[in-house]
């Protein structure tokens, strides 16, 4: 007697086991559910994509430094050069200062909201 009831209990228990275990991935499986897992791994990825890009970033104004450095574009001007060159290396050094400047004075939406229309085919 005690044999059957222990057998019975396992069957039992294994049925209930079994029947949760398919009901989670029944529910995994639902419309829902995968739109939800796509989203993060979309998220996910996203995110990845980003610390990619900063990373990227981060090498770049590092390599840019070194080569600056190794070219000599960041010593001061040498007051001994002509007129000419001394102005555009000075030129080019307030360039390269004011290209990572963000001004956020300027309005950026006239670009899209010009009565003119935007023709593709214009050289630029």
């Amino acid at each position: 007697m005690f044999r059957r009831t222990f057998w019975f209990t396992a069957g039992a228990a294994a049925g209930v086991w079994a029947t949760t275990k398919v009901h989670t991935k029944l529910r995994q499986l639902t419309p829902e559910s995968l739109a939800a897992q796509a989203a993060n791994k979309a998220v996910d990825a996203g995110h990845r994509l980003k610390d990619f890009a900063l990373d990227v970033r981060a090498g770049m104004a590092q390599r840019e430094s070194e080569l600056g450095e190794v070219l000599g574009l960041d010593t001061p001007v040498d007051p001994q050069l002509p007129a000419s060159r001394r102005l555009a290396v000075e030129s080019r050094a307030q360039h390269r200062s004011d290209e990572h400047r963000y001004d956020q004075d300027h309005d950026h939406s006239d670009r899209f909201n010009s009565r003119t229309p935007h023709n593709r085919n214009e050289d630029h």
